[in-house]
């Protein structure tokens, strides 16, 4: 447990909220607070999970792997074994170095991820719930600060932290018939894994406040309208999209792929001359590796670069 606390501690290390327009409150932590309150909420236990499938693909697919919910007799709600599965599951990925890329899906037919499993919360305390939901929080940055890429494969539901889910990642990809939203609101809550800041970062203030202020349902069409999905395929077709989005980063020079991601990521929470100084490092990262030498002696040879990750 205490090796996941240093991997998350050195993950987050350069994550920096937005300040907040109240910059006296006591509710906008500093960077330092917000890493403990994380590193301290993120709880990693060795009990294995039914409901969270870690599968590595091989072949010509060596890197990608695919994390599978699944937990059917609730739509994949969100309960305390599944939390556990994820983070014991993200914890074994961010030490693979291996890993290039990876694909967040459900193995239960129509449904990505129903939210929380209400009938187990309905069992816990307040202070449980608080806990709890710190957890699942935690849990979703830890994601969400993976040095590789992620995408989540959406069909059918991904409603309340199935959808903050879907958020903590890179890409989403989803099938026509998915059906999005956070309905929080009508439960006299709000979302609390990250909706109410990730949503708004991606399809603007305006629309994140009437979605959550609503709990308006959409569909993959209107979600790809709005920019909260890359892609939006026929029904059924979601997984095999974004195969193809996985293998196509997979053949790219993978540090080149984590400095890019480094980059963006970093670079929005600073100003325009930090993160032009941050995108110069990044670059830095790249000059002096095997790989860069590898793309010119293919390019010059006209074949495919052999990336090896040096």
């Amino acid at each position: 447990m205490v090796g996941a606390f240093r991997v998350l501690s050195k993950s987050l290390r350069h994550y920096k909220p937005k300040a907040s327009i109240f910059p006296d409150s006591p509710l906008t932590p500093t960077p330092n607070q917000w890493l403990h309150q994380t590193r301290r909420t993120l709880i990693l236990e060795s009990a294995p999970s039914h409901s969270v499938n870690l599968h590595r693909l091989s072949d010509s697919d060596s890197g990608i792997v695919e994390v599978s919910l699944e937990r059917p007799q609730v739509r994949n709600a969100i309960g305390k074994d599944m939390l556990k599965g994820l983070q014991n599951t993200l914890e074994a990925i961010r030490k693979d170095s291996s890993v290039k890329v990876l694909l967040l899906c459900s193995k239960v037919p129509k449904v990505f991820c129903a939210g929380a499993d209400l009938k187990e919360r309905k069992m816990m305390t307040a202070t449980e719930v608080r806990d709890f939901v710190n957890k699942l929080c935690a849990t979703f940055s830890f994601l969400e600060v993976l040095p590789i890429p992620t995408i989540a494969v959406i069909e059918g539901a991904a409603l309340g932290g199935g959808l903050e889910m879907a958020l903590s990642c890179d890409l989403r990809i989803c099938g026509e018939d998915a059906v999005l939203g956070l309905p929080e609101t009508g439960l006299a809550i709000i979302p609390g894994a990250g909706g109410t800041q990730r949503l708004p970062r991606l399809v603007g203030r305006s629309i994140a406040k009437e979605l959550i202020l609503t709990g308006r349902k959409i569909d993959g069409r209107e979600a790809m309208s709005m920019g909260l999905v890359n892609y939006c395929v026929h029904a059924g077709e979601a997984h095999l999209k974004a195969l193809e989005v996985a293998r196509n980063i997979n053949d790219k020079g993978p540090i080149a792929i984590r400095m890019a991601k480094r980059a963006i990521d970093q670079g929005l929470e600073v100003d325009r001359a930090s993160a032009l100084a941050l995108e110069e490092e990044c670059y830095e990262k790249t000059l002096h590796t095997k790989d860069r030498l590898e793309a010119l002696a293919a390019f010059a040879e006209k074949r495919k670069p052999r990336y090896s990750g040096e």
